[in-house]
């Protein structure tokens, strides 16, 4: 039986679905059979960063209201023949999907694939909770920014609630350069207030732009810096002791900021 992990966020823009879909790739490099899923209903995107928008004919909430069989709607990667996509419905609304209904179609795929990663639309609302429902650990991705970091510990409250306790961090869209400046917030600091285990670092680079607008994942790049890094959180998810690269760090004022926003606590 496979493990499920979702793959969520406070706030949009942060990068969570380029995450997805360059772990996904990773994993399937390394030889697991994976299949990710768009939890994002009525803005599906999953398709495009995987260049498969064109092969879409059926869709999850298609599955749902059986219309077809689930091996009709998974679309084969084209470049891994381990790695499958189940699209999600542009048109459709995301309270269409019921929660109950979620969990036995994740199930399913449980039962075939080594992981099923689940791409979660950002924020608290009923698309999040059908991405949660089956998941047995989350990868929370973050932006060095005080907004997304706030907004990461209150998805971070609501998974715990919801029972998922094994949940990691990746931090995207660092500038080491801003971080020794002063200007961005440290890997440390945004480890620190958080409180959760960090499994991946990935630097600001225009590489995953391109690579995203191509949709050709950038872990595909064996000679990309960034690929590397994806391949290193892939192999630590399934439990390989990966260390981390070197990362600036700051003394700055933005301690004491963001410590302000965890004052409650």
């Amino acid at each position: 039986m496979g493990e499920v992990i979702v793959i969520t966020s406070g706030k949009g823009g942060v990068g969570k679905t380029t995450t997805t879909a360059n772990i996904g790739t990773a994993l399937a490099a390394i030889g697991k059979s994976v299949v990710l899923v768009d939890g994002d209903t009525g803005l599906r995107n999953l398709d495009i960063l995987m260049g498969l928008e064109n092969r879409v004919v059926y869709n999850l909430v298609d599955v749902i209201e059986e219309k077809c069989s689930l091996k009709q709607a998974l679309i084969k990667d084209k470049r891994h023949e381990r790695l499958f996509l189940l699209p999600t419905a542009q048109t459709k609304n995301k309270n269409d999907v019921q929660p109950k209904k979620m969990l036995n179609l994740i199930n399913k795929l449980k039962d075939e694939f080594d992981y099923v990663l689940i791409d979660s639309p950002a924020g608290i609302e009923q698309g999040f909770e059908n991405s949660v429902i089956a998941a047995d650990s989350a990868l929370v991705v973050v932006n060095p920014e005080m907004t997304s970091i706030r907004d990461a510990d209150r998805v971070i409250g609501m998974l715990k609630g919801m029972g998922v306790k094994d949940h990691k961090l990746i931090i995207n869209r660092i500038d080491y350069e801003m971080v020794k400046s002063g200007d961005m917030l440290d890997v440390e600091d945004i480890v620190s207030n958080l409180g959760i285990e960090l499994i991946g670092i990935i630097p600001s680079d225009k590489a995953i732009t391109v690579s995203t607008n191509r949709g050709e994942p950038i872990a595909l790049n064996e000679n990309s810096k960034i690929g590397k890094i994806f391949k290193e959180i892939a192999m630590r998810i399934i439990g390989e002791d990966v260390s981390f690269d070197e990362y600036g760090k700051s003394d700055n004022g933005f301690v004491d900021a963001i410590k302000k926003l965890f004052a409650y606590k």
